[in-house]
Parts: C-alpha cells; structure tokens; sequence
C-alpha cells in the first residue's frame, strides 16, 4: 500500500505494538479485529487507534497445502498469481515460490496464464533454438526488479526499470540448493504458459556448479570443491536430478548455457593457476559427463561458454580453444552440442570501431565480440567442430565501460544494458542465434569487502563500482546505472 495513499486517508498514530503480519514489513501495525476498510496487493487493512493496521489473514495449516510440497504459503491470500497448476496458484515471495492460500482470487497473474501443466508430445529443436519463441519472463528478477523500483524516487528511471521486467533473461542453477527450487518450478511456470498460448515457451537455464568452479577467480567460487566426494555430488544430486526433471517437461523447448568460464579456463590458466590443475579432471569428465546426459535430449539445446573477446581472442587462444572444446565436444558423444556462448556476466561491447589490433589491446585482432565470434567461428569449424552456432549476452555491453584495461569484469563504472534478446540479431550471421540477457543486470559480480573471505582484487580496482555486496546478491547503484545507460535507450 503506498505511504501517500495513506497519509491522504488518515492522520496517523502512535504505532499500536502487534503481533507479526504482513503489514509489519512495511512499517504498519497488525489489526486485532478483522473490519476491512481497504484492499490491496498486499493484503487486507483495517484501522484501528487512528492508523492503518493489516489483517492478519494467514491461512491455516490446512489451507496451506504448498508446505507438503516443500514450499511456503504465500502471506498474503491476495498474493499476485505467476501460474497455476493442478496443486494450486504460485506466488513468488522472498526471491523463492510459495502457494496462495486455497480459497483466494489472487492477484493479477504475472510470468503464466494457464494451468494446465501436463506435458505433451516430445518437442524437437530443428535450427536456432531461440527462432519463432516466446521467451519465458524470470518471476524472480521480475521481483527483484520490484524491490528496486520501491528504492527509486525518479520517474523516468522507474519507467525504465518496469520495461525490464517485460524481458527474458536466464535462470541460474548456481547452487544444488537453487536448482531444487528454481528448476521445476520454472518448467511448470514455462509448460503453463505454453499449454495456455499455443506458441512454443523458450526457457534458459546456466548449469553452474562444477566442482572447482571459477578456479581463476575468487569472488564467485561454488559450494563443490575439486575432491571425489563431490565430483559424486555434482552427478548425482545435480546433474541426474536436472536430467530427470528435462526428461518430464519433454514437451517445451530449453537451452541451457554450460559451467561459464570453466573450459576458457583450461584453455589459459591451467599453467598459471594451481587450483585450475586441481579442477581440470572435474571440469573435462563434467562436461563429458553432462553432454552424454542432455545432448541425448531433442528439446534441449547446450551451449558451451567460450569467456569472450578479451579472453581468447588472440590467435594462439583460439588455436588452443578449437582443440579444447572439440575434445570436450568428442568426450559426451553420442551427446550433441548445439554451440557456444560468449561475454557471459561481462561488458566488451559487440562492436567497437574506436579498437583495433595495437598496443592498446594487447594486439588483440579480436577486439570486440562480432569480431571474436567471426574469428573463432573459422577457427571452430577448422578444428572439426560440426555444429558451431553462438548466443553473445548482451545484458550489460550497451555501453564501453571505464575500465582501463579490457581484462576488467568485476562491476565496471559506466555500465549500461545493451540490445534486447532476439534471435538472429545480425544480417550475415547465420551463426549467430541470439543476443540474450544471460547475467541479470543489478546482480553483483562480487564484494569489494576486503576483509570478506570471497573477496577478489579485481573487485576492488580502480574502475569496479564500490561498495559492492557478494556476487550474485543484488547491487542498486549499478543496476540504476544500467538503467541510465542503456543502448538502446529503454
């Protein structure tokens, strides 16, 4: 409920003390009768002393019938409705799914409009993955997205931040944890939109959990670690649990973006990086081991992620990535692999005419990502790769960044969206399938806490935005920044 809502309506009070309801998190007491005067998305208001108070309308343990299914209730019985299935509404609180209680309307329905998830015939990728879809709406970016706004004051701002909700971008599976919660609840949101439309529902996914991961980096190390016990985990609680539900929701399309960084990290830094020798086993045998299981699958699409422009643009990177990845790609056969995906949760632009091959790139001749992609497409194919097709993330390139060195990833100054997901961006690419938002923009790359255990130096450089909280949680100032810088413009 707005705060100028209510000052307008009634003068207010000294706050009443009260048990705990929904109304408490926004700064309201809980009513102890149940007059309603006032009804919102929120919940139901009364007033009592003067002021406006919340009607405690949490359900029973009874009506609450998502907590079998391991899910909380929603707290408020008008909670906004993102689909329905045959257990019940869903809601999206706290970043995580809960159920309405049985009984109420509901809000207006946000990432579905159906059902009915029941999956039907097996689908069949043929051609780009991304062509000829609806592209499924992130409920939990969409609700981060709207704690944002309700930090905002300017307008125009807020208007850009409400067009982002209307975009796809994709959903991490970054931990055992996030998958259990995020996997199949997506599919189902997905399948019910599907089922609902009649048109194809495209969701993406990141697999990202291998043990070791990001052995090159600090700042965003996984839970597994580069030991047996847990390259056991990484197959049997991650990787089998995702086969099995993507062998369920065989009816819907999925692409899924491959373990980011992992392999561009054997292509440079097994040499200089005593914790990526240590990965290197886990990484290999994990993508030979995922590909077996999902390359199998003809609704599900995989690239593997190829780091970027300022990775492995040089000549001898490439040369080095061809024979990498085309022994990856042999390792999961009979599994296939659609392609690769690149600048994934970083900023070069998709191209920079200002750069060229010089000492100001190091003597890269790849110095944006159309010409990387260019040039590691004929490196690929020369390699022996069949089957070379990219999606570039363009969630955060909109804008050269200030960086003084292209090497530079964590939270860079000067952020700004870039072009909006869309398949076959580029006339003359063919190869190109897609420009898609994989790094949700106002997520943080990592802390720069330099007393936090994951701190890592690049977080704390000259041109990373500071302060900045732990990777993945989310960062306001740049996000707004993002927002601002947005080309093209939102």
């Amino acid at each position: 409920m707005k705060a100028s809502i209510i000052l307008a309506a009634i003068t207010a009070f000294t706050l009443k003390a009260s048990a705990d309801c929904f109304s408490t998190r926004l700064g309201y007491p809980c009513c102890s009768g149940n007059d309603v005067v006032y009804t919102d998305n929120d919940g139901k208001w009364g007033v009592e002393n003067g002021n406006w108070c919340g009607i405690d309308d949490t359900p029973s343990a009874a009506a609450c019938w998502s907590l079998s299914q391991g899910y909380p209730c929603c707290s408020s019985s008008n909670a906004e409705v993102w689909y329905t299935d045959a257990s019940g509404k869903w809601g999206v609180e706290n970043g995580d799914w809960c159920g309405i209680p049985t009984g109420s309307t509901g809000g207006s329905t946000g990432g579905s409009t159906g059902g009915n998830v029941t999956p039907g015939e097996q689908y069949t990728h043929n051609g780009n993955p991304f062509a000829n879809k609806d592209f499924y709406i992130n409920p939990y970016y969409v609700e981060e997205i709207e704690g944002a706004i309700a930090q905002m004051s300017d307008s125009s701002l807020i208007a850009k931040a409400e067009k982002m909700k209307t975009y796809s971008n994709a959903i991490w599976l970054d931990s055992i944890k996030n998958m259990q919660s995020w996997l199949e609840t997506n599919l189902k949101g997905a399948l019910s939109q599907q089922n609902a439309s009649g048109k194809d529902v495209l969701t993406v996914f990141v697999v990202y959990d291998l043990p070791g991961r990001d052995c090159h980096a600090l700042a965003s190390n996984g839970e597994l670690l580069a030991n047996d016990n847990d390259w056991a985990r990484y197959k049997s609680e991650y990787i089998d649990v995702i086969e099995g539900h993507l062998k369920t929701y065989k009816s819907q399309p999925v692409v899924l973006i491959v373990e980011p960084d992992s392999l561009a990290n054997m292509v440079t830094n097994l040499e200089s990086t005593p914790a990526c020798r240590d990965s290197e086993k886990y990484y290999m045998d994990g993508h030979a081991y995922l590909i077996k299981k999902f390359g199998v699958l003809p609704h599900v699409a995989m690239y593997l992620d190829i780091g970027h422009a300022f990775w492995l643009g040089w000549d001898d990177n490439r040369e080095k990535a061809g024979k990498v990845y085309a022994k990856v790609i042999s390792s999961g056969s009979p599994g296939k692999v659609r392609g690769f995906t690149d600048n994934v949760a970083n900023y070069t632009p998709w191209e920079d005419p200002t750069l060229s091959r010089g000492p100001e790139t190091e003597w890269n001749p790849c110095p944006d990502e159309k010409r990387y992609l260019q040039a590691i497409h004929k490196d690929f194919k020369a390699a022996g790769i069949s089957s070379v097709y990219f999606v570039c993330d363009t969630s955060r390139n909109g804008k050269k960044v200030d960086r003084k060195h292209p090497g530079e990833w964590c939270n860079q100054t000067g952020v700004g969206v870039g072009a909006r997901p869309q398949a076959s961006p580029v006339s003359g690419m063919d190869y190109l399938d897609a420009f898609y938002w994989i790094k949700p923009l106002g997520e943080s790359d990592g802390t720069s806490d330099e007393s936090a255990v994951r701190f890592d130096g690049y977080c704390g450089h000259e041109t990373a935005m500071k302060p900045a909280p732990e990777a993945g949680q989310w960062f306001q100032k740049h996000f707004e920044q993002g927002l601002k810088n947005a080309n093209p413009p939102l």
